[in-house]
Parts: structure tokens; C-alpha cells; sequence
């Protein structure tokens, strides 16, 4: 598996998954304005995975703060975990992950200032093992619902590249591999960046798993033609009640799947379901520039000037999905009481 991002001494580095599959380059973060500028530029995507680069970047920033006084620290902490927040707004991992970095450092407010910045850099080491831990949970919990010689479709890029590593989606589909079971996957290209062709792709051809790219297109056509036994994606945010947010082209996939009575699963962590948002409709949806998708590698293929809509999710309501596949067992409908039940 690719390590998707670690400490290297005093600093960050994240693989920047814009370069893959042309080469694998570290993009390095000597700051917490680099890390958020990573998480912005998608140098780094994938809930699991921004969520793991904020706590992070939030350690970082708190070794810089220049003071012994606990209430400056906090206030200054405050200002630079504000900024995170505002690095992508749909994902719901990066507003756990901040979160759960400042219960720390009220916790420990009586606390040498020195001390409370190790515990920071060890809690965010911690954030990135137990994200591998729970993918490997979530896979071993998903692969008992893909039948042996199924082909799976999966939408986006949900592997180790998405996550501290393993995957989400990715990884239940490991998990089958590793079960024994004979896979094959096809991949939507997933546009404008490309994360099924460049990254799906790319992930599932390193560990010798069968995997076919096709245009997004095509999906629906595939389905008709009885090629495709399941669906397994993963989420950047889920509802209370079930809905999902996830990478844009999601929700007509899994209209697809269950007009043509297949399956359609969704893979995330208990961190990504957020139990203040009532249901997808309150879910912020990102709205992205429109170069991504006038341009491709910066040359334009589109008239200049035209009107672009860009929104980078889209909200799957909880009707479509089969199952939630999470580290806890997998959630089947009514999900709103059952979602509440695991998370208490």
C-alpha cells in the first residue's frame, strides 16, 4: 500500500496524488498553511485522509506558537484550527479530526504549553494508525457481502490514497481478495480529476487486482447488460438519517443500481457520519473553480469564458443505499435509528 502521508521529522509530507500515476513525488509541508494549502489544491483527498492531514497540520502549527502561557497558546491554536476548518467544507473527517485536537488541548490546560504540543503530535499519530486499523475492520466487515467471481463498480478513488491507508471502499474489496474470493473491478474514470482512472486504477493494478476503467458514461449501459454484480463507493459525509455525500456522480450511479436491482453499498468510518446533520440536504456541497473543468493539464478545451458549474459532491438520499459498511458492523435500513444507535 502507498503511505499516503506521515511525519518526517519536524514536518509533513503527503504523496501528491496530482502527479500519480506519472510518478510519485512527496509534496512537503513545513507549515500547517502548507498542509491546508495541500488539502485545498488536491494535493491530498479522501475524507479519511484529510482528516488525518489536519490533525497533523494542526500539530504542526501548535509546535509553532512561540509562548509558555497556556491562555495565548489556546487563542492562537483557536485562530490556526479556525483556518483548517475552512480548508474544504464537505468532508466530515477534517471537522472530527480538528475537534477532536482541540477537546485535547482543553483537557490539558494545566499543562506545561511544551507538553500539550507533544501530546498533539502524538494524537495525531494516533489519528493515523487507528484510521488503518478501522479500514481493516470496515474491510474485513464488507467483504461477506461480495459474492465470489462478482465485478464490482466503484465511483472516485476510496483506497489507501483516500484514507491513512487501506481504504474504505478499496478496502473491502481487499479484504475479498484476501478472503480468497476472485474480484474484478471496473472503475469509473470519475471527472474532472480523474481519481478513478489516475488512482483507482493505479492502486488496484500495484496489488495485481483485475480492474477495467471506463468512462462514466458508461456505467448505467454495463448495468443493463447484467455486467456488474454490486456497488461499493465511499462517502465524504453521511446524515443522520442515512444520506450521503460523496464524490460528484455518485447519486446517478446509485439511481442506476437500483433501477437495475443491484446493490449498492457505501463504505466510511463512524467519523465520517456527522449526527448534527439531520439529513443530506443541510450537507455544504463544495463548489469548485471552473478551470477544472475547462482545462485539462492547464490547456484550455473548453470556449474561454464559458459559464462553468462545478460542484466537487453530490448527495445520495438514504433510499439508495443497501448498507453502510463501517468499522462497528454494516447498517442496513431504517438507518436514522440504527446510525444512532452505533454511534452512542
Amino acid at each position: 500500500m502507498i503511505p499516503t502521508i506521515e511525519w518526517h521529522g519536524k514536518y509533513v509530507r503527503m504523496i501528491d496524488q496530482r502527479k500519480i500515476p506519472s510518478r510519485l513525488e512527496w509534496f512537503a509541508c513545513r507549515g500547517y498553511e502548507d498542509v491546508i494549502r495541500g488539502i485545498q489544491k488536491m494535493v491530498i483527498r479522501g475524507a479519511p485522509a484529510i482528516g488525518v492531514a489536519a490533525a497533523m497540520g494542526l500539530a504542526m502549527g501548535a509546535g509553532s506558537i512561540r509562548t509558555k502561557s497556556y491562555t495565548t497558546f489556546r487563542r492562537k491554536f483557536k485562530k490556526i484550527a479556525g483556518e483548517m476548518l475552512l480548508a474544504r467544507p464537505t468532508a466530515a473527517n477534517l471537522r472530527w479530526a480538528v475537534e477532536r485536537m482541540a477537546r485535547l488541548v482543553e483537557d490539558m490546560k494545566t499543562h506545561p504549553v511544551d507538553e500539550i504540543k507533544s501530546a498533539l503530535r502524538k494524537e495525531s499519530e494516533k489519528i493515523l494508525a487507528e484510521d488503518i486499523e478501522v479500514n481493516q475492520k470496515m474491510g474485513k466487515n464488507g467483504q461477506s457481502l461480495v459474492p465470489d467471481r462478482a465485478t464490482i463498480l466503484t465511483h472516485c478513488n476510496a483506497g489507501s490514497l483516500a484514507t491513512g491507508g487501506y481504504g474504505t471502499a478499496l478496502g473491502v474489496i481487499r479484504a475479498a481478495c484476501e478472503n480468497g474470493k476472485k474480484i474484478k473491478v471496473i472503475a469509473d474514470e470519475t471527472r474532472p480529476w480523474l481519481q478513478g482512472l489516475r488512482l483507482t486504477a493505479f492502486e488496484l493494478m500495484e496489488e495485481g487486482i483485475p480492474v477495467s476503467v471506463i468512462v462514466d458514461n458508461a456505467a448505467g449501459s454495463l448495468m443493463r447488460q447484467k455486467k456488474i454484480d454490486l456497488v461499493i463507493t465511499g462517502a465524504d459525509r453521511i446524515a443522520a438519517n442515512g444520506d450521503v455525500a460523496n464524490k460528484i456522480g455518485t447519486y446517478q450511479v446509485a439511481v442506476l443500481a437500483k433501477t437495475n436491482k443491484i446493490p449498492f453499498y457505501v463504505a466510511a468510518p463512524l467519523s465520517t457520519i456527522d449526527p448534527t446533520i439531520k439529513n443530506g440536504d443541510m450537507i455544504p456541497v463544495e463548489e469548485r473553480g471552473p478551470e477544472e473543468i475547462r482545462q485539462f493539464r492547464k490547456l484550455e478545451i473548453g470556449p474561454i469564458g464559458v459559464h462553468v458549474l462545478n460542484p466537487a459532491f453530490d448527495i445520495t438520499p438514504a433510499g439508495y443505499v443497501s448498507a453502510i459498511i463501517t468499522e462497528k458492523g454494516i447498517i442496513t435500513p431504517p438507518y436514522k435509528a440504527r446510525i444512532k444507535n452505533l454511534l452512542e
